[in-house]
Formats: C-alpha cells, sequence, structure tokens
C-alpha cells in the first residue's frame, strides 16, 4: 500500500502541474514515478541501518516531484514558483530557476526513525553537483566524527545520457576510494529513460549500458524495470545494504521511459517517432500496479481510487490558496549590487603562540629520518621568527594558529602536501620506512582538524568537492591548490557555476580559498597565467575577494581573516612560484604579531620626489624593484595586494604622500587584454585623478605568453625599461 501511495502521489502531482501550468518547463518525472517509492524506501532502509543524514544530487529531471514528495517542500511554495512568486526570504540576489533549486528536509520513517535530507542546489551543468555532493556529505561526516562513514550516506540520481557523457562522472567515481575523498560509498540511480534531450543511446555511448563507466571501481550494478515497482524497492533495499556493508558506490539503473518531450513544450515524435508511438499507447506505472494489486486482492479497487482522490483534493486545495494569495506584479528596477562589506581584522596573534607553531613544524619524532635536505628547513621554519618568514612558514604558521583557536583546516591539490614548488613540506616522509609524518597534526593545544591531501590529478571534480566540504562546514578553512594556476580552466564550470555565482542564484556561502600559481618566468603558455582577468570579471558586489599578496605577512594575514571573515565568500588568490623564496618576499616576524593585511603596500626604499608612480600587483614587482634600486629612476613603486575589492581609498591615500608625480603608470606582465587591467581601467582614473594614467604591458595577444625562454627574457627587460622610463613629455 505504500509503494501504491508514493506512486499516487508521483503521478498526481505530475497530472497535476500538467493540466495547471500548460507549457509551463517541469522536467516531468512521468514514466519514471517508481523512483519516488525508491527514494522513499532508500531513506527507510537508511534510517534502519543507522544513517543520520542523507546529502542527495541530481538533475532537472523529476525533481519537483523529489521536492514534494521525499523532501517535503510544501506544494503551495512549489505552486508560488510556478505563479512566478519570488522567496519573501530572499533580501536580494537573482534567484534561479525552480528545477535548480535545493532544499532541506526531514525525513521520519516507517519505523518512525527520523534522517535529515539535503537536496542540493545545482545548475544545469549535468554531473556538475556528484562531486559537490561527495564534498558536502565528507564535511558532515567529519563534523560528527563519522570516521566509519556510516551516518552520513550521499546518493546521486543521475540520467541515463548524462551518467555515459560527462566526464565529473568518472572523476567523481574515481575519488570513491581516496582516503581524501572518500565519503562511504555512493548510492547511485540512473533514471534510464533511454533518451537524452532528441538523442538516442547509439549516438550517446559507445559502451553497452549506461552504466558501463562505474565498472572502473568494481561497483555492482542492478538493470531494474521500472515497470515492476516491487522489484524496484527489492533492489534499492539491496544497493543500502550493500553500500552500509562494505562502504563503497554502488549502481541502480533505472530503465523506465521519458512521457513527454525534454520539457513540456517539446514534440519528441519529431526525431523519435516510433518510440513515441509506443509510450502513446503505455499505461502508467500506478495504473499497473493498481490493477496487481487489485488482481491479487491485496487492495479493492475503491480504496485505491479514495486514495488517489483524497491526495488529487490536497493538490487542489493548495493550488486555490496559492491562487488567493497571487504575488503583487514584479517592479522591474536594476540594482547595483551591495557593496562589499568591510573585512575586519583578524584577532591578533602573539609571538609565543607563534612560536609555539614554529616548534612544532621544526620537530620530527626521536628516530625519524628526515631527508637529509630537509634538515636545514626544519632549523629554519623553528626559528623563522627570527630569521624572517618565508612564505612557506608563513602559511603554515598561518593554519597553526587557526587551530589552536579552534578551526579546521583542509587543503587539496595535486602534489599540495609537498607543493609543486617544493615550498610546503607539510607532510614529512622518513626516508627508511615511507612513514608519513604530519607536524600540524602533532600541535600542542590543537583543537580543530588539520586535514591536508595530495588529489586526485583532476582540477574540475576535485574543485568542486572542496567547494561543496566548504558549503557544509561554513566554518573550516578549505583551500584548493591548483599545481600552476593555468590549469584551475579545467575547473571553469566550478568557478562560474558554483564558486562565484552560488549566493546570488542560491542564497548558499562558501568559503573557499583558491590558491593558484602565476607568474610569467619563461615557461611557456601553459605554466604562466591563472587567467587574473577572468576573476575579476566574475566579481561584483559582496561575491569575493581576489588577491596577489607580495609579502609573506600579507599572505598570513589574508588567510587569517579569510577563516575569521562573519559571512563566508570565496577568496583567490594568485600565489608566487619565482618568488616564493625571494629575500624581498620574506616578512619579519613582528609583522606576523602586530600587523594586519594590507590591500596596498608601499615602496620599502621609494626615491625622493618621484616623478612617476608605478602600480603593480604580484610577482613583476619582484622584476622591477632590483632594477629601479639599480638605475636610481624616479619612479615610486606601489603594490596593489588586494584586486577585489579594489581598495580605492587605500591607493588614493598611498598616491597622495607623492605629491611630485606627474604620470602614474599600470604595468602588467600579462598582454593588454588580459591581467588586472581590463578591469582596473575602469577605477584607476578615479584614483589618480588629474595625473596622467598609463599602461605598460605586453601587446595584446590570444595567447598568454610566449614559449622562448630566450624572449621572454627580452620581453621582460623591454618591460621594465617602459616601466622605470620617465615622464612621457
Amino acid at each position: 500500500k505504500r509503494i501504491l501511495q508514493k506512486l499516487n502521489e508521483a503521478e498526481a502531482f505530475e497530472r497535476f502541474l500538467h493540466t495547471k501550468y500548460i507549457g509551463h518547463k517541469r522536467f516531468s518525472l512521468e514514466g519514471g514515478e517508481v523512483l519516488i517509492p525508491m527514494l522513499d524506501h532508500l531513506l527507510s532502509q537508511a534510517a534502519d541501518l543507522g544513517v543520520e543524514e542523507v546529502v542527495m544530487g541530481m538533475a532537472h529531471r523529476g525533481r519537483l516531484n523529489v521536492l514534494a514528495n521525499i523532501l517535503g517542500m510544501s506544494y503551495g511554495k512549489i505552486f508560488r514558483q510556478f505563479e512566478g512568486d519570488l522567496d519573501p526570504n530572499s533580501r536580494e540576489g537573482t534567484g534561479d530557476v525552480k528545477y535548480h533549486l535545493g532544499a532541506k528536509g526531514t525525513y521520519l520513517s516507517p519505523s518512525g526513525k527520523k534522517v535529515a535530507v539535503e537536496l542540493a542546489s545545482n545548475p544545469s551543468h549535468l554531473e556538475a553537483v556528484d562531486p559537490v555532493v561527495e564534498g558536502m556529505a565528507r564535511a558532515k561526516q567529519d563534523q560528527r566524527g563519522d570516521s566509519e562513514r556510516t551516518r552520513v550516506m550521499p546518493v546521486l540520481i543521475h540520467g541515463d545520457a548524462a551518467f555515459a557523457g560527462q566526464g565529473v562522472v568518472a572523476e567523481t567515481l574515481n575519488m570513491s576510494a581516496l582516503s581524501g575523498f572518500r565519503t562511504g560509498g555512493t548510492v547511485h540511480i540512473v533514471v534510464n529513460n533511454g533518451i537524452g534531450f532528441t538523442t538516442a543511446p547509439a549516438d550517446a555511448r559507445s559502451s553497452v549500458y549506461a552504466t558501463d563507466v562505474a565498472r572502473m571501481v568494481q561497483a555492482p550494478i542492478f538493470h531494474v524495470n521500472g515497470e515492476d515497482p516491487e522489484a524496484c524497492l527489492r533492489v534499492i533495499a539491496l544497493a543500502v545494504a550493500f553500500r552500509m556493508a562494505f562502504h563503497k558506490d554502488v549502481v541502480v539503473d533505472l530503465v523506465c521511459y521519458r512521457r513527454w518531450g525534454h520539457n513540456e513544450a517539446d514534440e519528441p515524435a519529431f526525431t523519435q517517432p516510433l518510440m513515441y508511438a509506443k509510450i502513446r499507447d503505455k499505461r502508467s506505472v500506478r495504473k499497473l500496479y493498481t490493477e496487481l494489486l487489485v488482481n491479487r486482492g491485496d487492495i479493492s479497487l475503491k480504496e485505491a481510487e479514495q486514495a488517489l482522490e483524497q491526495f488529487q483534493q490536497l493538490l487542489e486545495k493548495a493550488f486555490e490558496e496559492t491562487k488567493e494569495s497571487a504575488p503583487p506584479p514584479v517592479e522591474v528596477v536594476f540594482r547595483e549590487p551591495t557593496p562589499p562589506e568591510p573585512v575586519p581584522l583578524a584577532p591578533p596573534v602573539s609571538r609565543e603562540t607563534l612560536q609555539q607553531v614554529a616548534t612544532c613544524l621544526g620537530t620530527v619524532p626521536e628516530g625519524f629520518h628526515v631527508h637529509p635536505k630537509l634538515s636545514r628547513l626544519l632549523t629554519y621554519r623553528a626559528r623563522c621568527l627570527e630569521q624572517g618568514v618565508d612564505w612557506g612558514a608563513a602559511e603554515l604558521l598561518a593554519f597553526g594558529s587557526l587551530l589552536l583557536e579552534g578551526i579546521p583546516v583542509r587543503l587539496s591539490g595535486q602534489d599540495s602536501r609537498r607543493g609543486t614548488f617544493s615550498q610546503r613540506h607539510a607532510v614529512l616522509v622518513d626516508q627508511q620506512t615511507g612513514q608519513a609524518y604530519v607536524n600540524l597534526e602533532h600541535l600542542p593545544g590543537s583543537r580543530a582538524q588539520f586535514l591536508i591531501y595530495d588529489s586526485l590529478l583532476s582540477e574540475y571534480a576535485v574543485m568542486a568537492y572542496e567547494y561543496g566540504y566548504s558549503v557544509a562546514r561554513p566554518h573550516a578553512l578549505v583551500l584548493w591548490e591548483a599545481q600552476f594556476g593555468d590549469f584551475a580552466n579545467g575547473a571553469q564550470i566550478v568557478i562560474d557555476q558554483f564558486i562565484t555565482s552560488a549566493h546570488e542564484k542560491w542564497d548558499q556561502h562558501a568559503r573557499l580559498t583558491l590558491l593558484l600559481p602565476h607568474g610569467y618566468e619563461g615557461q611557456g603558455p601553459e605554466h604562466s597565467s591563472a587567467r587574473i582577468e577572468r576573476f575579476l570579471q566574475l566579481a561584483a558586489g559582496d561575491s569575493m575577494r581576489v588577491a596577489f599578496p607580495t609579502t609573506a605577512a600579507n599572505y598570513f594575514h589574508l588567510l587569517r581573516s579569510q577563516a575569521h571573515l562573519p559571512h563566508p565568500k570565496p577568496l583567490v588568490v594568485f600565489t608566487p612560484k619565482s618568488f616564493l623564496r625571494a629575500e624581498l618576499a620574506k616578512s619579519p616576524g613582528e609583522e606576523l604579531v602586530s600587523g594586519h593585511f594590507r590591500p596596498v603596500v608601499a615602496d620599502p626604499n621609494p626615491p625622493e620626489n618621484p616623478s612617476v608612480a608605478v602600480l603593480c600587483t604580484g610577482k613583476v614587482f619582484f622584476d622591477l624593484y632590483p632594477e629601479r634600486e639599480k638605475t636610481h629612476a624616479p619612479v615610486v613603486i606601489l603594490r596593489v595586494d588586494q584586486l577585489y575589492p579594489f581598495p580605492q581609498e587605500e591607493l588614493k591615500n598611498a598616491l597622495a604622500a607623492y605629491p611630485t608625480v606627474q604620470e602614474v603608470r599600470w604595468v602588467q606582465e600579462e598582454p593588454r587584454n588580459m591581467g588586472a587591467w581590463p578591469f582596473l581601467k575602469e577605477h584607476l582614473p578615479e584614483v589618480t585623478g588629474p595625473r596622467r594614467l598609463r599602461v605598460v604591458s605586453r601587446p595584446p595577444a590570444c595567447s598568454p605568453a610566449t614559449g622562448s625562454a630566450k624572449l621572454h627574457e627580452a620581453e621582460q627587460a623591454h618591460l621594465a625599461a617602459l616601466a622605470l622610463a620617465g615622464p612621457a613629455a
């Protein structure tokens, strides 16, 4: 009877929307309605096996049905979205279409157990939400101390064409057994309706089954007939039991059909006339199952019809109430985005506390065989506050100080435990036993987890995973590091659809920090640019911060301020390669104790009465400054360490200290159509006032950098000469 009840709810909901909101896109579940009793049974079984929370991800097909009949979203709320009513709790932002929105609910099982259920918000980019859900599940497990990974379970619902077609599916499956990413197994349900928009299976995949990609992790795959509800429930119960017993992924291939077109206004018979001739003659799974129960004597026809009628009346009542409270007409007003909030200073850290962290960084257990080349590094780190703090030490000191304050830190990326440029060494390896030792895991007084992982060789899935982790664990400092910043665009979907826009679409906030090595050093077009211009193009209102710090102290304070933001937002940090160990980038220990993050960094040795002010960001300073010192050019060099929000007042004040300046130059290594200039040319005139403003850069280009080291050196020398020349006549 419960199966029939859920089929009634699923079918009646879709039919109701179909008659009341003709032509509206809703991406109906019709043909695959058995998904609703399957999910109901999945949650019931999970509850009985001790699961306390389920994190779900799915695309648009059937999403409204799941929201209503599984998560318990009120029918009235869904109807209001069809009426065009905006969420009254949404104070700002642009929102998203109804079949992208996430929700939270509580499922009450037939045995009386409660399970928290969260459906993650997602874009139309199919399967992009998969690794996000995995990250959310892992964060919830870590928060609960669920090391067995049995109390929080991820569930992913896919389409057949997307499961076979989207590479991020394989990337996500590849995470399933990795120590930094495993979640104790995911239950995958593939709603296999045999068509992707208009594309037939023969054009959608080379494999026999849509689910064959899951063979890579030897996941059991169950193929089940969507018109046999009892078989579907037996299979989903088996899948949940397998996941809980073996902590591995499991796949259910739900073979069904799609009654209408891709959306309800679409005509599927244009491209699939034979398939849709058969579908038109099909009776719904509810009708088929009702007949089975009546013929078996489990229920009378009258009882079945009464149950359906009662549910339809419930929908009708909610619909009438929605109509009566029709929303007022929407007044279209283009509003400027909310201006960025001032970033509060992070709490100061005493020298004693920093020395406690430094001592830990320089200490290994007795009998631990450190690589000979690292012994010197450990000795330096223990004394770095006296000798000048370099980049790697500043970062680990920031992490350690946060652990002492009870703030968890998680960092992942390709080669991140050592660091691409051998700068981090957060994990040491015994040269005789191969045993790993993580200094910060043994920090005396630590009140939080320090988690650092070398990731699989993926940008897309790993960045999405860390985004999901950050969303579900908002008080943790979560960082994703690119091997080189150039490779971050392998995760462009995550940057565009989640990191930079989720707060505006879904009111979803993340404290995720991206570390993107950037700088022109003659390594060619694939190892030079993290595409500063793209991040600045995506920045608006209070969406995120973008920085390119040039001193170890500024990096230290930037990380700490990110961890202490009262309202989480993403941070994009362009990080050094060649200046990681530069003396100019080192900071005295006192700057970590008494300083704070400086969006604009003054010239350490300004000339008297300069006629030109050079403004720059990041690594190019380390090319310009030694040249200026050598030539004694009358040029003052100011560094813009924070690019967004643009530090207009700080820069104005810095320039005001040099009244003799006649010309201001923005100097960048990147071509003119890249780097910060396309963004800053809108903002700098407000700062420079009557002074002349020029840009010094490489000429506009399609490729970020030359592949010739010799040509690079010549270009850099020419750039420096132009930057440090006297003012134009």
